[in-house]
């Protein structure tokens, strides 16, 4: 029981520590991205959105070098799911109503739904090659080529103004603490990945189950602070790229990076019936989203309740 609570208590600081790296990391590469005059939604589609998808990236490289990547496929989808509903529902209840583009909504829908599919008949076979991994990765940028050349009108707004105390920082000083909090996340990412395995062993709960539901919440935070953050500050569009393309980067890059370098088989019978609902609860806030054009607390009580569903219905396919 004591080394239970032990794992539990490691498990928590490793979310903290990652939250607090994540949240650094992608601060201060705002902060650079700003002081160079990119726009408010391509830093939140690229930038911010790898730098709060840091410890997914970091826990698929860990998990995966350890031979458990049921950890790094677990948790990569469930951030997936997570991220377009749990986070995106709290956003308006948190930080307010916003609107978004309809255009600009669809079209990243689009991509990650693509990004999905193109997942699941990759899982399929109960494997990712080094072949598949790579395309995956490789994949990503074509879906923020995509993204960008169809809502480019966008990045002709003026970007927000950042405070001039950080402005006015040498760029060399941002630098520097994004690498130290990269290191942070790296650290953090193998005390979760090692937490997981050990209690899903004593526990006799599949690894794959504890990542989904337990681990993508924590892993998850940082896209929920950092956008609640942005809302706040009147940076609506930075919100919607980083939770939208935080979900394409966890369905591409955070899957196959890890595979790239050590691929293994994976718990497809867990893993299919999982996406499957991604695809499903995705399609329907993009669909409902996409017809209203704002996020308001009615949107939020949608989005929430389709994260709740998904613990039914999941273990429900998962027994079949």
């Amino acid at each position: 029981m004591l080394l239970v609570i032990l794992m539990i208590v490691l498990l928590v600081g490793g979310i903290a520590l990652i939250i607090v790296s994540s949240g650094q990391a992608v601060k201060h590469c705002s902060y650079l991205a700003k002081a160079l005059g990119i726009s408010p939604f391509i830093i939140g589609l690229t930038i911010v959105s790898l730098g709060t998808d840091l410890s997914e990236i970091f826990n698929s490289i860990i998990s995966s070098s350890l031979g458990h990547a049921d950890v790094n496929i677990g948790d990569a989808i469930g951030s997936c799911l997570v991220q377009s509903t749990l986070i995106f529902g709290l956003l308006p209840i948190l930080g307010g109503k916003f609107e978004v583009k309809r255009k600009e909504i669809i079209v990243m829908g689009i991509c990650e739904i693509i990004a999905l599919i193109i997942l699941y008949s990759t899982i399929e076979k109960g494997y990712i090659t080094r072949m598949n991994a790579l395309f995956m990765m490789g994949s990503l940028i074509l879906y923020f080529l995509i993204t960008y050349t169809y809502t480019k009108e966008n990045t002709k707004e003026k970007v927000a103004t950042l405070e001039i105390v950080e402005v006015h920082r040498k760029k060399s000083f941002h630098a520097i603490i994004a690498l130290v909090a990269f290191v942070g996340v790296a650290i953090s990412a193998l005390i979760i990945v090692e937490s997981i395995i050990f209690l899903s062993t004593l526990l006799l709960v599949d690894e794959f189950i504890i990542s989904f539901f337990v681990l993508s919440i924590g892993t998850s935070l940082p896209e929920l602070t950092v956008d609640i953050n942005a809302l706040r500050r009147k940076e609506s569009k930075l919100a919607v790229g980083d939770i939208i393309g935080s979900c394409i980067v966890d369905a591409t890059l955070a899957i196959g990076i890890g595979q790239i370098f050590f691929p293994q088989e994976i718990n497809a019978s867990l893993a299919l019936p999982t996406i499957l609902y991604t695809i499903f609860a995705s399609l329907i806030v993009f669909i409902f989203i996409g017809i209203r054009q704002k996020v308001d607390k009615k949107a939020g009580v949608v989005l929430i309740s389709l994260y709740i569903l998904s613990f039914g219905l999941i273990f429900l396919f998962s027994n079949l």
